[in-house]
């Protein structure tokens, strides 16, 4: 999954980070902090929903569904939508669950921000998010069986670890290693396991 974080930040990064700092009312550097902490967050939703709710056609119903690609054009557009949302969900239906509630709260205290505004970044990063996973599927060779296995990326039913630096880096300056494990235990929550 890191592989993926990374490749989504080169690609994305730059142009939601700046959406993201314009319709939010945040500091840019903020936004580009929080984007590698939200993916592993959606990613692991959509493991666990592989996992307990029918492998890779569930996703492949998920990406379908919510994961327009279409969106990476337009991603002002969404985000002007979004922010004007009264009722934000971070739980993302079922997909995140309280998981979702509990990042938003946290990533209000580490940055410092209204919970109104921390609230919205999970359901406006999250179509851009599965967007891009969707085109890697369908136009980067992946296949549904590629993004399976990369919602696993290590092949031992966790990727916990694989998203550790990344966790670990976005945290820094801003609730050091305590908040990354905070965020860590939320992910392994997703995958139904700890570490």
């Amino acid at each position: 999954m890191a592989s993926f974080v990374d490749e989504f930040m080169k690609s994305m990064g730059p142009e939601v980070s700046r959406q993201l700092s314009t319709q939010l009312g945040i500091n840019k550097k903020t936004a580009a902090q929080i984007i590698p902490q939200v993916a592993p967050l959606i990613l692991g939703g959509l493991k666990r929903q592989k996992d307990e709710r029918g492998g890779e056609p569930r996703v492949d119903h998920i990406l379908n569904k919510y994961g327009d690609p279409c969106v990476l054009d337009h991603i002002g557009a969404l985000f002007a939508d979004k922010a004007r949302d009264e009722n934000p969900d971070p739980r993302l239906g079922g997909l995140l669950g309280d998981s979702g509630i509990e990042a938003a709260n946290m990533m209000s205290k580490q940055y410092r921000m209204d919970q109104s505004t921390a609230s919205r970044l999970i359901p406006m990063l999250a179509p851009i998010v599965l967007g891009f996973l969707t085109r890697k599927r369908d136009q980067g060779g992946a296949g549904s069986s590629g993004i399976a296995s990369l919602l696993d990326h290590d092949g031992d039913g966790s990727v916990l670890d694989d998203v550790a630096g990344f966790l670990m880096q976005g945290m820094a300056g801003g609730g050091g290693r305590r908040q990354g494990n905070v965020l860590g235990s939320l992910i392994g929550g997703l995958f139904g396991k700890r570490r």
